[in-house]
Parts: structure tokens; C-alpha cells; sequence
């Protein structure tokens, strides 16, 4: 949890109610943002787009998808590079 005291900040609540993770994500609007030309709907919808993309992100895995046995063979074969390389440096 970050805590900002003293500082007033443009922030974006955006709440998720169909997930059973999180509850909402917040966002603080850059200071240099332009204030009159981006109205708060497109503030708000550029929110939306990031939390998305971020949620389907998770969703994916990344490495958690490939299968233990792919670990399992690059540290064997971590484990034989090395001590070939020892083997040969004798």
C-alpha cells in the first residue's frame, strides 16, 4: 500500500465486480497530462483499457503455462553444460 500525505493527486478508481481477485484498481493521473484536451471519459476509458489488458495478461500464465518437465530437463541441462565445461578447463 502506498500512502501519499500531503500531496493532492488526480486519481482513477476502476472497480471490477465480476472478478474474485481484486476489487478495483487505482490509477494517479500523470501531472503532465493534459488537462483541457483529454476529457475525463477518455481518462477514464484509457483506465478501463489498461486494467484489461493487465487482467487477460495474468490470465495467460506466462511461465507458469509450461510444464514442469521443461524445468526439469533445462536444469539438467544447466547441471551438464557445467560440469562439462569444468571437465574440460582440467
Amino acid at each position: 500500500m502506498i500512502l501519499v500525505k500531503g500531496i493532492s493527486k488526480r486519481v482513477v478508481v476502476v472497480r471490477f465486480p465480476d472478478t474474485r481477485v481484486f476489487e478495483s484498481a487505482m490509477f494517479i493521473v500523470r501531472e503532465d497530462a493534459p488537462n483541457a484536451s483529454v476529457s475525463s471519459d477518455k481518462i477514464v476509458d484509457e483506465a478501463c483499457r489498461v486494467a484489461e489488458s493487465y487482467v487477460q495478461k495474468a490470465a495467460r500464465g506466462g511461465w507458469r503455462r509450461l510444464s514442469p518437465l521443461v524445468f526439469l530437463l533445462a536444469g539438467a541441462g544447466s547441471v551438464g553444460l557445467a560440469w562439462g565445461i569444468t571437465w574440460l578447463v582440467r
